[in-house]
């Protein structure tokens, strides 16, 4: 078989296909948003392109290794649920050892760029969001504790602080604003999956909290999490970072996705159908917030505090 017939016979294709798929394209994509967000949001119009261009490859990378390195740590789990059966890593398709040196690679890669483009905090942050990833949540917490969200919630919220801070290289006020509100934003987003997907949790005997401690209990920290998520996106404004436009947009999103969340209260609610909306609407609420602090930037006099690179 010549070169070019091997690099188009359907075996390969379904190989790329499958080294594509462990890579969790739609994380990747939703973390691009996030990290052009924060980046945009420190340049204040200012782009060096050159620079915005690293950081969005090389945490892409990053975030691509760890969700690599994820298909291989859950495999067994994945074999138990109906969503992820038949990823590569749980048929067999692609071998294990070759998915873990992809996501080593990939990660080889991903720092790099980071490291010679970015500067320290950036790549610290990279760091740390990837070893909470791989290392405290993957392996441990999210198949022994009912808080492996609320771990997980913290590498999920670095990307944009990576963008943010490869422009500063600092962990000022805004940064930490944009690490605490992305965090709470994870929460109920991720509430929201367990409970749609609650067959497939429970079959794997994942302890995520509708499954652990109950619908009711779930129901609540989806409202109270998307609560204090709405106070928290307020501080950006108030704090000088974003102007009006991103006020009005925080405000509107945050409140709608509240009021969605409060119709899980309904005694005729069907949770399945609620828990996709209550999902589909995080996704809406935080590109609508990481679109709008891109464009509406505000110019901080002094930093109230911060932590040089």
């Amino acid at each position: 078989m010549n070169t070019q017939a091997r690099f188009t016979s359907p075996q390969w294709k379904a190989r790329f296909k499958g080294y594509v798929q462990v890579t969790k394209p739609g994380i990747i994509f939703g973390n691009l948003i996030s990290v052009a967000g924060g980046f945009l949001l420190a340049a204040k119009g200012d782009v060096d392109l050159v620079l915005m261009l690293a950081s969005l490859v090389g945490l892409s990378l990053v975030v691509a290794s760890g969700c690599a390195i994820n298909n291989c740590i859950d495999r067994d789990i994945d074999a138990k649920m109906q969503r992820t059966c038949k990823r590569v890593t749980v048929t067999g398709e692609i071998p294990l050892g070759r998915v873990l040196a992809f996501g080593i690679t990939l990660g080889v890669l991903g720092f790099g760029i980071l490291a010679l483009f970015t500067n320290a905090l950036a790549v610290l942050f990279a760091a740390i969001g990837y070893i909470v990833y791989v290392g405290v949540y993957s392996l441990y917490m999210k198949r022994n504790s009912v808080y492996g969200t609320l771990v997980g919630s913290f590498s999920g919220a670095v990307p944009p602080v990576v963008g943010y801070c490869s422009v500063t290289g600092q962990m000022d006020v805004g940064a930490a604003i944009l690490l605490l509100m992305f965090s709470l934003w994870q929460m109920p987003h991720s509430y929201a999956i367990a409970i749609f997907r609650f067959n497939d949790y429970a079959a794997a005997k994942i302890p995520v909290l509708p499954v652990a401690e109950g619908m009711a209990k779930a129901k609540l920290h989806i409202v109270l999490y998307i609560a204090v998520f709405a106070l928290v996106s307020t501080l950006l404004p108030l704090a000088g970072y974003t102007g009006i436009a991103f006020m009005g947009v925080t405000c509107a999103t945050s409140l709608w996705w509240l009021a969605m969340a409060l119709k899980g209260y309904r005694q005729d609610v069907d949770l399945t159908r609620w828990a996709r909306q209550v999902f589909g609407f995080s996704i809406i609420t935080i590109t609508a917030l990481s679109i709008a602090m891109a464009l509406d930037f505000q110019v901080v006099a002094e930093p109230l505090l911060t932590f040089s690179k």
